[in-house]
């Protein structure tokens, strides 16, 4: 064999071999989205379930500093059915959440859906959540369809609204005009209350609750009789789906009616609490004192919504409230934190706030050199305020003796959860005793799920 054929078989063989490679990589490479994709049991395992919510009066939003809304309940009750938190993710539009939903960056939707959408076989839905009709809203009234002449529907883009216009425009040879936008149907009727445009369509409650307070609103004629509503999930979530469907047969025996009865068939105060100043759907305000708060959080740098959480927490915003251990006023500090950093009137709201964030400033300062990460040491400055520094440092020497990161939160946090146990509190390397440290580790979660919340609904 000449030395060039030898030459030509090696290359041949290496190329081969290294085409081998190349196909059995492509092979092995895992699937990029499967580290989101989670059935139940991967979702109880991370601890969170990962909801798409609309921002509105009947699902969820702010009222003086407190979450609220019917899908927002229902959800928290059913989190508490699959042993988990609920991420409540705001999605401005149902097309954005059925995007969200395949990209695995929810789990769940729950928006009211109907199931004539044409959905592709990727995607299964719930049991009915409830039942609603749709209505013509205008300005004026209307006695029949063919009144509406050439006139232009403005409908919410994503919602079955278009197709049921569509049915009846088709069968009684109709020529109003159907006009789609990426807008709420509270903000429809908002523009109709300012004669920007002429017709929307709302379910039933929604229209009802805004037609009671403006008389320039008119629940015009029937658009679809009641229809089921239904959430989604992916098709691949089959023990999700089974669960949230039995919940759902259970919670229809009372607790879904009287969850309705709460928000639905008392529309003035829906209509009060959603068009406040202190609502994130008629307002920007937290509370009273978002000023304050605003002004003493730049001295933290810190989101001024984050220390509001913590005043909201602490008191619920009242400057007169007194725990059962003696804490007072809107940061709940204890008698000897008031005097420490020169609080003589807790119920002084500009007091409270400047001694708070005095504590919280030295709190920062303690965990710096600790937790350099600002991220992660929030974390540790909340379980200090609730419990006290020494037991959080407890918690971060056991981490540190089990051979485990102590710069991490949920690493700390699950020796702070143990600081009940003798075997722990014991230890030598505890200087602070017994403490119920899931207390302190369940503030944290709260505070930062609130903030989260805070920061989805109410602009900076």
């Amino acid at each position: 064999m000449g030395k060039h054929k030898q030459l030509l078989l090696a290359v041949a063989a290496s190329l081969l071999l290294a085409v081998s490679f190349w196909f059995l990589t492509l092979k092995e490479k895992p699937k990029t989205d499967s580290i989101f994709i989670l059935d139940l049991v991967g979702i109880q395992s991370r601890g969170t379930l990962r909801v798409a919510v609309d921002n509105n009066s009947s699902s969820y939003y702010i009222y003086r500093g407190r979450r609220m809304g019917y899908e927002y309940e229902l959800l928290l009750d059913l989190g508490k059915r699959l042993g988990v938190q609920i991420e409540f993710v705001v999605a401005s539009e149902i097309e954005e959440a059925f995007r969200k939903l395949e990209e695995g960056k929810v789990d769940l939707i729950a928006m009211n859906v109907q199931k004539n959408r044409n959905e592709s076989s990727e995607v299964d839905f719930t049991q009915a959540v409830g039942s609603t009709s749709t209505y013509l809203v205008g300005n004026k009234k209307l006695a029949r369809w063919q009144n509406l002449g050439s006139d232009t529907i403005v409908v919410r883009k994503g919602a079955v609204y278009k197709q049921q216009l569509e049915q009846i425009k088709d069968s009684l040879d109709l020529d109003f005009l159907i006009f789609e936008e990426q807008a709420h149907e509270e903000t429809l009727l908002d523009r109709l209350v300012d004669h920007e445009i002429k017709w929307t369509v709302a379910t039933q409650q929604i229209a009802q609750a805004n037609v009671t307070y403006y008389e320039e609103l008119y629940l015009g004629l029937e658009v679809a009789k009641a229809g089921e509503i239904n959430w989604v999930v992916r098709s691949s979530s089959t023990q999700l789906l089974q669960h949230v469907n039995t919940w759902l047969v259970e919670k229809k025996k009372r607790f879904i009616p009287d969850l309705y009865a709460k928000y639905f068939l008392n529309s003035k105060n829906q209509h009060f609490r959603s068009t406040s100043a202190y609502s994130s759907l008629g307002g920007n305000r937290i509370s009273l004192y978002d000023d304050l708060i605003q002004e003493h959080a730049k001295t933290l740098g810190w989101d001024w919504r984050l220390l509001a959480a913590i005043v909201y927490k602490e008191s619920r915003f009242d400057t007169t409230a007194v725990s059962y251990a003696g804490a007072q006023g809107l940061l709940q500090l204890m008698p000897v934190t008031l005097e420490r950093f020169g609080v003589t009137n807790p119920n002084d709201p500009v007091e409270s706030l400047r001694g708070g964030v005095k504590f919280l400033l030295y709190l920062d300062k303690f965990w710096m050199k600790r937790v350099p990460k600002t991220n992660e040491r929030i974390k540790f400055i909340l379980a200090s305020y609730n419990i006290g520094q020494g037991h959080v440092e407890d918690a971060w020497r056991l981490t540190l003796k089990y051979g485990k990161d102590n710069q991490n939160w949920g690493e700390v946090s699950n020796y702070l959860n143990l600081k009940s146990d003798p075997t722990y509190y014991r230890d030598p390397v505890v200087k602070s005793g017994y403490a119920k440290g899931h207390i302190a580790v369940n503030y944290v979660r709260d505070v930062l799920s609130l903030f989260q919340s805070y920061k989805a609904l109410v602009n900076p």
